[in-house]
């Protein structure tokens, strides 16, 4: 990162954090220094009554409703039991194998097992159609893999014979399979690891992988196209462990660490590299206990249980925990004028450089009214959250960290094991993706978005390049595509005291994202360069810009903005059907009871209108949306408009939505302005 600037306090701090973890090697060599060092803390939560796990023999029980916890001796002892089992099973150094499962306590212990026996885990989203799982399991050569039950395994089984995996691994007891030779549980490599397993030999399998051999394989989520294999090492993921602990563990706030006393919530896809990198790797390498939600459904029950000082998350469960606040809050009356003024005063207390007496005591008023009940909610001992995954509305970031809950917002894709730049918790910034982690070099290559304007933007932007240690060398078998994403057309003076010895010309990723660098290194996104919309005016818009503005308004659920080679910019909007309901019963109106009919009553579409008004008040002239749409169904991973990280398939919506969109602009407006 080049310095532009006297160099922050904070930043000073992050270079000179002296961490002992620190130093070149692998993820199963990082677990095991986390596990001798803490034998006796707790490691694992996990709910009772869930599942049937055929581990049940060696996990301990727990009460159906209640959280147990496995220390991280016990479990140490899963993992290397389970190392040696899957050797046992004919699996040797660098073999594929995928895991198919939702996110649980197996999922990590199976995930560091594999590592420790020298395979490489690719992950599968438990969303996958039975096609791409054929694709998923096929693509990298899988040659075992880990299925959570056995609704899952009839959904592989659709496609068992295109697939070459010669063993299915259950995580839960069987109940009709069970007598095939092929279908084993985990308990039976648990076993076949008892019978078999070996220090020095396990020691072993340790020595003979290298930071910089393969881990992992961890397909894009495919908004576009087919889903490429991204290729993270050892050291690319180890790497990011701990330049990701440098940010958050120099800081000077004595309520932000990861370590010994951290409990933290896992709920997002472990499939995904943002929740196996923050939520497990990070975690469980530093001696901190992880707890697993039942499920996304059950968040607001397991955050009771599990009570956890952190948690990582994308924006839209942060949307959604906003809405149950303002939901408890009331239509109207004096609890919803508390909740209103709660925050505006936490709108100023965030951008207060020096709260003064009176901005404090109204600040301490409203968190008796209001903000302590809602950090009751999250569980009472939230210290901070982490945002990523997608962009996080800037009026939601800077509500709630006004509110005394810190949400640290931070960036990055797969290929950079994922992330690249977090806010620093001594400068939180909403509306930014913080300053790029000490060790990640980037450059903003401005030739990408050449006469474009970007609204608000001060800085330099254009597409954002990368490197560092955490950046993957490319994609599975896909040379063509590797060779598409990296370039070496990066002037010397963008290069930094911290860059790598290489030989020869400096090697760089394309994220394929604009993004806005700021005179003191704050990187804010700005779109990603192939979702820019072009009208037919030439006008350049960013339609994430205008989407984020909606994440606050309450009768919006979800919003996708279009407008590519058309004059204007319009909208396909799912209304909050709740909301809507509270409305009309309010004002005493008999609405339809079919979804279909009420996106086209015309008194639901000027309750819309009435909101969409309010976000064109912020927004430019061309930025305006001037026409939208309704849908009646929320788009959901299950329906294949969102992907399993929850963001939005834009080909897949415009392909369900034509006609409308086609109607739409049929009905173009009387006037398109051309200018502002």
């Amino acid at each position: 990162m080049a310095q532009r600037e006297k160099v922050p306090g904070w930043l000073q701090a992050e270079r000179e954090y002296a961490d002992e973890l620190e130093r070149r090697g692998t993820i199963p060599e990082l677990f095991e220094t986390s596990a001798e060092r803490h034998l006796h803390d707790d490691a694992q939560l996990y709910k009772g009554g869930i599942y049937n796990r055929s581990l049940s023999g060696v996990i301990p029980p727990a009460d159906p409703g209640t959280y147990e916890t496995l220390s991280y001796g016990e479990m140490r002892d899963i993992v290397r039991t389970l190392a040696a089992g899957f050797r046992d099973l004919g699996l040797e150094a660098g073999d594929r194998v995928g895991i198919y499962a939702n996110t649980r306590m197996e999922w990590a212990q199976t995930d560091f097992a594999l590592l420790a026996a020298g395979c490489v885990v690719t992950t599968i989203y438990t969303e996958s159609s039975p096609s791409q799982i054929e694709y998923l399991l096929n693509d990298p050569g899988a040659d075992v893999v880990v299925v959570e039950n056995e609704e899952l395994l009839e959904r592989l089984l659709e496609v068992e014979d295109k697939l070459d995996v010669s063993d299915i691994v259950l995580i839960d007891k069987p109940q009709t399979h069970g007598d095939r030779p092929d279908v084993q549980t985990l308990a039976d490599i648990y076993e076949r690891g008892q019978e078999t397993f070996d220090q020095e030999t396990y020691q072993s399998w340790l020595d003979e992988r290298g930071p910089d051999d393969l881990a992992s394989l961890i397909y894009t989520s495919g908004t576009t196209g087919e889903p490429k294999g991204v290729e993270l090492t050892h050291w690319n993921f180890r790497s990011n462990v701990h330049q990701t602990r440098r940010r958050i563990n120099s800081t000077d706030r004595e309520d932000i660490s990861i370590g010994t006393d951290t409990v933290s919530i896992a709920f997002l896809p472990l499939a995904h590299v943002f929740e196996r990198l923050v939520g497990h790797f990070l975690m469980l390498s530093s001696g901190a206990a992880v707890g697993y939600a039942e499920h996304p459904d059950t968040l607001s029950e397991d955050l009771q249980l599990i009570r956890p000082t952190t948690g990582a998350s994308v924006p839209r469960v942060y949307e959604r925990i906003f809405d149950t606040m303002r939901e408890q809050a009331g239509e109207e009356g004096i609890k919803r004028r508390i909740f209103d003024w709660s925050l505006d005063v936490a709108r100023e207390f965030q951008q207060a450089t020096d709260p003064g007496p009176v901005l404090r005591a109204k600040h301490g008023l409203a968190d008796r009214l209001v903000y302590s009940t809602v950090k009751e909610n999250i569980g009472g001992r939230m210290q901070f959250m982490v945002s990523g995954g997608g962009s996080l509305s800037e009026d939601l970031c800077r509500v709630f960290n006004g509110m005394g809950l810190t949400v640290i917002e931070g960036y990055g894709l797969t290929e950079t094991s994922p992330v690249i730049s977090v806010n620093p918790p001594d400068d939180i910034r909403p509306g930014t993706m913080g300053v790029p982690l000490v060790g990640v070099d980037v450059y903003i290559d401005e030739s990408t978005v050449a006469d474009k304007e970007f609204t608000g933007a001060t800085g330099t932007v254009g597409e954002l390049l990368v490197r560092g240690d955490n950046v993957s060398e490319g994609y599975w078998e896909k040379p063509e595509e590797t060779d598409r994403a990296f370039t070496t057309d990066v002037p010397e003076s963008a290069l930094s005291e911290t860059d790598p010895d290489e030989e020869g010309p400096a090697r760089w990723f394309r994220t394929g994202d604009i993004v806005e660098r700021t005179h003191d290194d704050f990187l804010v996104f700005r779109e990603r360069l192939k979702q820019l919309l072009v009208l037919s005016t030439g006008k350049n818009v960013a339609p994430a810009y205008i989407e984020d503005r909606f994440a606050t308004n309450d009768r919006i659920d979800q919003v996708m903005v279009i407008g590519d080679g058309r004059k204007f910019i319009s909208a396909l909007l799912v209304p909050n059907f709740e909301r809507l309901r509270r409305w009309a019963d309010t004002e005493g109106i008999d609405l339809p009871d079919d979804r279909e009919a009420l996106c086209e009553d015309d008194r639901v579409r000027g309750w819309v209108q009435e909101a969409v008004d309010e976000v064109n008040e912020e927004l430019s002239k061309t930025e305006s949306v001037k026409q939208f749409e309704l849908s009646p169904h929320e788009w959901t991973a299950e329906n294949d408009l969102l992907t399993p990280s929850m963001k939005k398939k834009r080909r897949n919506i415009l392909d369900v939505y034509a006609d409308r969109i086609d109607e739409m602009y049929e009905a173009e407006p009387e006037k398109v302005d051309a200018d502002d």
